[in-house]
C-alpha cells in the first residue's frame, strides 16, 4: 500500500524527485558481480547502486523475501526447502524476472550471488533476452586465495553492535574486546581458515566456468580485488563508464 503522498514530507517528496531526474539521464545497466566470499562485493555494491540508479537483487534475500510474501513462485521455493532440496534454476530466475518489474529496477539491476553456474547464467541469458534486454557487464573480483585467508580469517565481529574489526587492517585497541563496550569479539562460523577452503573450491569449479562464457562476449572487467576499497572504486567506474 502506497503512502499517501500528502503525509510525505516535503524534504523527502523532493529529494526524491531529484533523485528520479537525476536517474532519469543515466543509461540503463544490468550488471553481474562475481567473487569469492571476501572479495569486496558488498563494499561496492551499493555505491554502484547509487551511482547508476540500479535495484540490487541480492537472490538470498530475494528467495526469501518471495517465501514471505507467499507469491506463487515463492510457494513453490518454501516446498522444495522444507524437503531440504535446492531450489531449482528455473524458479530463481523466476524470482529474478517477477523482481525486474519493480519501479526501483527501471534502470536496471546489480546481481549479486547469481548465476552460480553456466547452465544458470545461460537461463539467465533466455530470459532478459524475452524481454529484449541483456546483461550489460560482468564485474570480475579477482583476488588471490591466500589475500582472501588472511582477510577473512582476521575478522572478527562485536555481536551486539555489528562493529567488525581486522587483527591486521583494523585491529583492536586491546587484543579480542570492543573498543567502546569492553565486551569480548567473536569469529563468525564462517571466516574460519576450514570453512573458506571449502568456499572457495565451490567457487572455483561453479564459477569460474561463468567468468570464462561471459568473457567469450566480452562481457567480463577483471578488477584488482586486493586493492584498497577506494582504489578498487576507481576502477569499477572505469569500468561501467
Amino acid at each position: 500500500m502506497a503512502a499517501n503522498l500528502e503525509d510525505v514530507p516535503s524534504v523527502d517528496l523532493i529529494t526524491e524527485v531529484l533523485r528520479r531526474a537525476k536517474c532519469s539521464s543515466k543509461p540503463d545497466k544490468r550488471i553481474i558481480l562475481v567473487g569469492p566470499p571476501g572479495s569486496g562485493k558488498g563494499t561496492q555494491s551499493p555505491l554502484i547502486k547509487d551511482e547508476y540508479c540500479l535495484c540490487h537483487l541480492a537472490t538470498g534475500d530475494m528467495l526469501r523475501a518471495a517465501v514471505a510474501a507467499k507469491t506463487p513462485l515463492g510457494i513453490k521455493a518454501k516446498e522444495a526447502m522444507n524437503k531440504g532440496e535446492l531450489v531449482s534454476d528455473d524458479l530463481v530466475v523466476g524470482i529474478i524476472d517477477e523482481a525486474m518489474k519493480k519501479p526501483s529496477c527501471q534502470k536496471g539491476f546489480i546481481l549479486d550471488g547469481f548465476p552460480r553456474t553456466v547452465v544458470q547464467a545461460q537461463k539467465l541469458d533466455d530470459m532478459l533476452a524475452k524481454q529484449g534486454a541483456k546483461v550489460d557487464k560482468v564485474l570480475n573480483f579477482a583476488i588471490d586465495d591466500a589475500i582472501l585467508e588472511e582477510r577473512i580469517t582476521g575478522r572478527w565481529i562485536h555481536p551486539s553492535s555489528g562493529r567488525s574489526y581486522h587483527t591486521k587492517f583494523a585491529p583492536p585497541k586491546t587484543p579480542g574486546v570492543d573498543d567502546v563496550t569492553g565486551e569480548p569479539l567473536i569469529q563468525r562460523k564462517d571466516d574460519t581458515a576450514v570453512v573458506l577452503k571449502s568456499r572457495l573450491e565451490a567457487f572455483h569449479m561453479q564459477t569460474e566456468p561463468v567468468i570464462d562464457y561471459y568473457s567469450k562476449n566480452g562481457l567480463v572487467a577483471n578488477l584488482h580485488a586486493e586493492k584498497p576499497p577506494k582504489e578498487v572504486t576507481v576502477e569499477v567506474q572505469k569500468a561501467l563508464s
